[in-house]
């Protein structure tokens, strides 16, 4: 008897759980991607994007929201739906190309004449406060000579949710990628 009220209590419950719905995200690349010609010239300027990395805690699946100055949340049902790191590359290159049409921005070398771009990001989440953080540096191999610069951006998130914050993101993403084209103009 107690073992029939047992089992059926678990069915009980275990019917009126309710799933959680994991969600997927995805960076945007933004509305006007540039096309890239199949006709590539040889003395056509090219920039490799060679390795967009970030550290374990943003390496996971799960977006990463700041929940204290000290305090990370990794969340368990709002994940990218490709790793970061190859998101952040190919968005790069994405946005450096529209950025820099004068130039070949590739994820992978061609030939050896080519500036080399790496891009160590050190915070991109969300935050406590409304807002997020999109921090790192690059370091550029140009004609010789290294040039590393710093990055540090904090928007504000316009509105609640994931949804937002993976756009913000992204905003915060596009305009690295402006500050690396200005700093690559600047250079030649």
């Amino acid at each position: 008897m107690k073992k029939g009220l047992i089992i059926g209590a678990m069915l009980l419950l275990t019917g009126c759980s309710s799933t959680i719905d994991t969600t997927y995200y995805q960076l945007p690349a933004g509305s006007n991607a540039a096309v890239v010609s199949g006709d590539t010239r040889s003395d056509q300027p090219m920039v490799w994007v060679e390795q967009v990395s970030v550290p374990d805690y943003l390496a996971g699946n799960g977006l990463v929201y700041q929940t204290s100055d000290v305090r990370y949340v990794i969340a368990s049902n709002n994940l990218w739906a490709s790793p970061l790191d190859q998101q952040l590359q190919q968005t790069l290159v994405t946005n450096l190309s529209k950025a820099l049409p004068g130039r070949l921005i590739s994820g992978k070398p061609a030939g050896d004449n080519h500036d080399t771009l790496n891009v160590n990001v050190t915070g991109f989440q969300g935050r406590y406060d409304g807002r997020v953080v999109v921090s790192g540096e690059w370091l550029l191999q140009h004609q010789g000579r290294l040039i590393k610069q710093g990055f540090n951006l904090v928007l504000p998130q316009p509105e609640d949710g994931y949804d937002a914050m993976v756009r913000t993101l992204a905003l915060g993403w596009q305009q690295t990628a402006q500050q690396i084209a200005s700093r690559l103009i600047s250079l030649n």
